[in-house]
């Protein structure tokens, strides 16, 4: 079995996770691809246009985005903001994220529940 160690061979597992910020951000504001390619960018996922667009689309046929143009053409822009089916899933996909995270985590959690309370010393 090949031995892949690049991000972009772990691509898959962590789609959802785009998604999943995508979906965050459109729930708090309207959004657009730009404005999320560098959000995500910030986070260390590298997305083209060709990329986040698509992932957009898919989002709103499944009915969690809704897009709606701003301002005149040829300037306008298309903006997207989370349905509340997208709400709904958010929350339901936290939850279980919660859960995921406190067994990826778990050696981690349990050590720092552990570790002993060091107390300032008094003068």
């Amino acid at each position: 079995m090949k031995k892949h160690s690049n991000k972009s061979s772990h691509r898959e597992l962590y789609s959802g996770l785009i998604r999943l910020h995508v979906l965050y951000h459109a729930s708090k504001e309207p959004i657009f691809g730009l404005e999320m390619i560098e959000e995500l960018g910030r986070h260390g996922y590298r997305l083209s246009p060709g990329t986040m667009y698509p992932l957009l689309h898919g989002l709103e046929r499944k009915g969690l985005l809704r897009s709606s143009r701003t301002g005149r053409r040829p300037n306008s822009r298309l903006v997207y903001r989370a349905t509340a089916a997208g709400r709904t899933a958010l929350t339901i996909t936290k939850d279980k994220v919660r859960e995921l995270f406190s067994e990826l985590f778990e050696d981690l959690i349990n050590a720092a529940s552990s570790a002993p309370v060091k107390r300032r010393r008094r003068s």
